[in-house]
């Protein structure tokens, strides 16, 4: 296995905030993916939908599998498309007067690699644009 991909961001709001902004799907559209058509942080819960990127199709499967509420929430990422699967955890932890996000991201070797999205440094990148830029601007 791989070194998971780990992004971390510092956010001057309150747990709850961040919590709500990604896990509810009215905010999650806001900085997200704008067409996630459902989404509940309940065990079990499964979702999909499309993203297409230079002509290539990515279905999104996401199954949720743990849920800690305003502490931690993972999914089980897969794409209809193509084989492996991922699993991505958003972790809320109180970091001196703020609270941080960590994101981690195991298992994008088991996607293929010939495939430019499912590469590191992409998958690395689109975190952190995620994570550091799109929540962290709605946040703010």
């Amino acid at each position: 296995m791989s070194e998971p991909i780990r992004v971390e961001q510092k956010f001057n709001v309150s747990a709850t905030e961040i919590w709500n902004a990604i896990t509810e799907k009215g905010q999650m559209i806001q900085w997200f993916f704008e067409n996630i058509p459902n989404f509940k942080a309940e065990e079990g819960f499964k979702t999909q939908f499309l993203v297409e990127n230079e002509g290539r199709k990515f279905t999104h499967l996401w199954e949720i599998v743990e849920v800690i509420p305003v502490g931690r929430i993972v999914y089980s990422w897969k794409y209809k498309e193509y084989p492996g699967e991922g699993m991505v955890s958003f972790d809320i932890s109180k970091k001196g007067d703020g609270v941080k996000l960590t994101l981690t991201n195991l298992g994008l070797e088991t996607l293929p690699q010939n495939i430019p999205e499912f590469r590191k440094e992409s998958c690395k990148g689109g975190w952190n644009y995620f994570i550091k830029q799109r929540l962290k601007t709605y946040l703010d």
